[in-house]
Formats: structure tokens, C-alpha cells, sequence
């Protein structure tokens, strides 16, 4: 099981306010690189969303160079079911 302090998806704001993960941070991937420090800042690991993966994949790629202790959760709607299903889940 992967566990996750911190949840950022990184849609656009439009699509963040539509859906997503309680409790999730958005900043959208074309912020990624500007908000590093405060990236870095926040609780880890961090697991990462976006609509598909595709997005969450390419932050997550970025971060991981950064030594971010990160990885991709996938859709947004995806990581809310492996958090139901307990795949992953908040660390304490």
C-alpha cells in the first residue's frame, strides 16, 4: 500500500472546481516548475492526479528529478477509488 500526505492534482482550476479528491491541493502542471519551492515545502510523499495520468505522470517525472517523494496516482476519479479500496491511502 503507497501512502500520501499530500494530494496535489494538477488540472486546470476549471476542471479541479468540476471534481477532485477531498482534501487535494490543485496546482495545475503548467505551475509545477514556478511552485517548486513551495512543492518541495509541503508534507511527503506526495501523490499526484490529473484527469487520465497523463498530466500527473509528466509532474510526477519532473518531481522525481527534483528529489520530491512523489508518484502518480492516476485520474483523479481513479485515486479516490484506490483510496476507498485502501491501494493507497493518507499517511499518519
Amino acid at each position: 500500500m503507497k501512502k500520501f500526505k499530500t494530494i496535489i492534482d494538477v488540472r486546470d482550476e476549471y476542471e479541479y472546481e468540476e471534481g477532485h479528491v477531498a482534501n487535494s491541493l490543485n496546482i495545475p502542471l503548467g505551475e509545477i516548475q514556478a511552485k517548486l519551492d513551495e512543492i518541495k515545502a509541503l508534507p511527503q510523499p506526495i501523490a499526484l492526479c490529473c484527469k487520465s495520468g497523463g498530466r500527473s505522470g509528466a509532474a510526477h517525472q519532473f518531481l522525481s528529478q527534483q528529489d520530491v517523494d512523489c508518484f502518480n496516482a492516476g485520474g483523479w476519479e481513479q485515486a479516490e477509488q484506490l483510496i476507498e479500496a485502501g491501494e493507497i491511502c493518507w499517511a499518519d
